[in-house]
C-alpha cells in the first residue's frame, strides 16, 4: 500500500499549505493587539495623560502587522493589489479600513473631541476584517469553521487588553475595571476556543490536531487560568505597585498565549484537506455502475 494510503480510503494525505507563514501569522498578532489596545485604551485611559502614547502603541503594532503582510508580497508595488477586490475580499477591506484607522488615531493622539472613540470603532471594523480572513479559505479544515471568526475577534481584544495591563506598569491605568474586563475577555477566549475544537477536531489531520492540542493546552493553563488567578488576587489590591505588577503579569500571559494560539493556528495547523478515493480504479476492471 502507498504511504499516502489512509483508513478508510486511497489517496494523498492532507498536505500543509505554504502560502501563509510568519509574515501572515505576524499580521494577525499585531494587528490583533493593535486594535484591541485601541479598544481598551478609548475605553480605560479616556483622556488621561498615557492616552496618546496608548494609541500610538496600538498603531505601531497594526503597522508591524501591516509590514509583515508587505514583507510577505516581496514586491512593493504588488501590495497595492490588496486594494483591487473590497467587493469580494477581506484583505482589501482590511486594506481600506486601516486607511481611515491611522488618520483617525492621529487625529485621536491630538485630543480632539470623539476621535478615540471612532479610532476604536474602526479598530474593531479591522479586527472583524482580519477575524473573516481565515474562514474564507474553504480548503483548510482547521480554518473553515464560522468559529474562526469569534475566536479571532476575541482573541485581538484579548491580547490588545493583556497588552494594556502589560503597559500598566509605565501608564499606571491597570485599574480593578481594567482587570475584570482581562478577565472577562479570557473566559469568553477560552468558551470559544472550547466551542471551536469540538466543532473542527474530526475533520483535523492528525498534525494539525497535535498542533492545537499544544496551542491549547498553553491557552488554558498559561493563557486562561494563570491570568484569572491572577487578576482574582490583583483585584484584592486596589492601588499600588502590587496591583500594576500583578495585572502585567496577567496581561503579559494572557496576550503572549493569545499570539501562540493564532501562530499554530495560521501556520502549523494548516494542513488542506487532501482527498480520498474510496476504490482504486484497475485497467480492464468492469464498472459496477
Amino acid at each position: 500500500m502507498s504511504a499516502n494510503a489512509g483508513a478508510t480510503g486511497f489517496g494523498p494525505n492532507p498536505w500543509q499549505q505554504t502560502s501563509w507563514d510568519w509574515r501572515a501569522a505576524g499580521n494577525f498578532i499585531g494587528g490583533g493587539a493593535g486594535t484591541g489596545l485601541l479598544v481598551s485604551s478609548a475605553v480605560l485611559a479616556g483622556a488621561s495623560p498615557a492616552a496618546p502614547w496608548l494609541t500610538l502603541a496600538g498603531l505601531a503594532l497594526v503597522g508591524l502587522g501591516l509590514l509583515c503582510v508587505w514583507l510577505e508580497i516581496g514586491r512593493p508595488l504588488r501590495a497595492l493589489h490588496v486594494f483591487f477586490n473590497p467587493r469580494t475580499s477581506w484583505m482589501s477591506r482590511e486594506g481600506f479600513v486601516a486607511l481611515l484607522l491611522f488618520p483617525a488615531g492621529l487625529l485621536a493622539m491630538l485630543g480632539l473631541g470623539g476621535w478615540p472613540w471612532l479610532t476604536a470603532g474602526l479598530a474593531l471594523a479591522f479586527l472583524y476584517c482580519q477575524s473573516r480572513m481565515l474562514p474564507a479559505a474553504r480548503g483548510i479544515p482547521a480554518w473553515r469553521p464560522k468559529l474562526v471568526t469569534p475566536l479571532v475577534f476575541v482573541t485581538g481584544l484579548c491580547e490588545g487588553c493583556g497588552v494594556f495591563l502589560l503597559l500598566g506598569l509605565w501608564h499606571g491605568r491597570g485599574s480593578s475595571a481594567a482587570m475584570l474586563l482581562a478577565g472577562a475577555l479570557v473566559l469568553v477566549r477560552l468558551a470559544v476556543w472550547l466551542a471551536y475544537r469540538r466543532k473542527v477536531d474530526a475533520s483535523l489531520a492528525p498534525r494539525a490536531r497535535a498542533a492545537l492540542n499544544v496551542a491549547g493546552r498553553r491557552l488554558l493553563i498559561v493563557g486562561s487560568v494563570l491570568p484569572v488567578l491572577v487578576l482574582a488576587l490583583g483585584a484584592g489590591f486596589t492601588t499600588g505597585a502590587t496591583q500594576a505588577l500583578l495585572g502585567a503579569f496577567a496581561g503579559a500571559c494572557a496576550a503572549f498565549a493569545g499570539a501562540a494560539m493564532k501562530y499554530t493556528l495560521v501556520t502549523r495547523a494548516s494542513f488542506n484537506q487532501g482527498f480520498a478515493l474510496t476504490k482504486i480504479p484497475v485497467r480492464g476492471a468492469r464498472s459496477t455502475h
